[in-house]
């Protein structure tokens, strides 16, 4: 059997846009410009080509686990796309050793007509399993997915965490040999990202193959043994997750904060979070000392009533630390109706140095607006908290406290 799971070779995808625009128009106005529209046809069309990965070359071997990060428009989630045959590359290659198994978007190859029970048969099928095989894994895959209650409801009725902890589990226990996976823990709660990171331990474990793309630079660094980060469809810098993480956030931002672009998030629109920025005394986040977020947001459809905001931290597996609720405090605002800027202060952050995820949240009146997780990445410096002189040793918990000894 070949060592290798995936090679790649001067793989390139580009899409030709056109700027010959196409307004509505009324009947009118459709019958009144029909001549210039003739004309118009003779003349040679507007269009440019724009390549979205160019001359990607790569080889992922049996048992790896791969993260592949970058900006958004970076081409990840096209070169995942590519490999998981959805769309032909226009130029190069890829050839893949094993059945594949990919979860690219929430609900991927689900039906909304259909119920639970018989997407799971589609989605097993989709992924080339077989009848019997879907059979024997159905009760694990329904317990680890949590919705017997809903099994026999039709999918149009379930949430996007539903669909996403269905469409996961199938994923995951038809043992695909290669695994692709596209910003798919995102919408899980923290115990679901929990035993996700745990079951695509155990996928690599047992040799088998993840391709992991993700925002959350924490769980990419936890989760994955290499990594490659892409930038403007090129592989800019390949090798251990740590280092590749490193490059990528010593890249010049073209804005840290902003979220407007992303499209890994869920809700329903009706409110959306559009920058996140982290302030701490001089700039720098630090241990113990003043910490302050301001979240800003633009109203879709105002005016909106009750809405909340939350923001988490979360450790570098992706579970939650610390969460920070405007329902906890009885802030939520009562009435938005235009943009805004809503600020958190937290006077003593308890994170010991290191690098944690953050997670943005909001709600108009208690149902999920805009939800992003990965949103920003926060780096908490060293502070000689308990002025030992010392730097804190590692491999202690993350948090610490304020506390005194006395010797009786």
């Amino acid at each position: 059997m070949s060592e290798l799971a995936v090679r790649i070779e001067g793989l390139g995808k580009a899409y030709r846009i056109s700027h010959r625009a196409a307004p509505y128009r009324t009947l009118q106005q459709d019958l009144l410009g029909m001549p210039r529209r003739l004309l118009s046809a003779l003349r040679p069309e507007s269009a440019e080509t724009v390549w979205v990965l160019k001359d990607v070359s790569h080889e992922v071997r049996r048992g790896e686990v791969l993260g592949i990060i970058g900006r958004n428009g970076a081409g990840k989630s096209t070169l995942l796309k590519i490999l998981s045959r959805v769309t032909e590359p226009s130029a190069g290659r890829a050839e893949i050793f094993g059945r594949v198994g990919s979860l690219l978007e929430v609900g991927t190859g689900f039906h909304p007509e259909l119920t639970g029970r018989e997407n799971i048969f589609l989605s097993g099928a989709v992924l080339g399993m077989k009848r019997a095989e879907i059979e024997r894994r159905f009760d694990e895959i329904v317990a680890f997915a949590d919705v017997e209650k809903f099994l026999d409801t039709p999918a149009k009725h379930f949430s996007s965490g539903m669909y996403m902890r269905l469409a996961f589990a199938v994923a995951a226990h038809l043992e695909p040999e290669i695994l692709l996976l596209d910003e798919v823990l995102a919408v899980g709660d923290a115990e679901f990202q929990r035993k996700c990171l745990g079951v695509m331990d155990g996928i690599a474990r047992s040799g088998r193959t993840i391709l992991f793309v993700s925002h959350n630079l924490a769980v990419v660094e936890n989760l994955c043994t290499r990594s490659i980060l892409l930038d403007r469809g090129r592989v800019l810098f390949d090798g251990p997750s740590r280092e590749v993480v490193a490059r990528y956030l010593a890249l010049a931002p073209e804005d840290p904060g902003a979220l407007s672009a992303r499209l890994d998030r869920f809700g329903d629109g009706r409110l959306r979070l559009t920058r996140l920025e982290m302030i701490g005394p001089g700039g720098i986040v630090r241990t113990g000392a003043e910490a302050r977020f301001r979240l800003h947001y633009r109203a879709l459809s105002a005016p909106l009533r009750n809405v909340s905001f939350a923001i988490s931290i979360n450790s570098p597996a992706g579970g939650y630390l610390l969460l920070f609720s405007t329902d906890q405090t009885n802030d939520n605002r009562k009435l938005v109706e235009e943009d805004g800027v809503v600020e958190l202060t937290i006077p003593f952050l308890p994170l010991a140095a290191g690098s944690y995820g953050i997670n943005v949240f909001a709600a108009v009146n208690g149902i999920v607006a805009d939800n992003v997780a990965g949103a920003a990445t926060l780096q908490v410096d060293e502070a000689d908290y308990y002025k030992p002189g010392r730097s804190r040793p590692a491999g202690h918990p993350p948090f610490v406290a304020a506390h005194r000894w006395a010797q009786e």
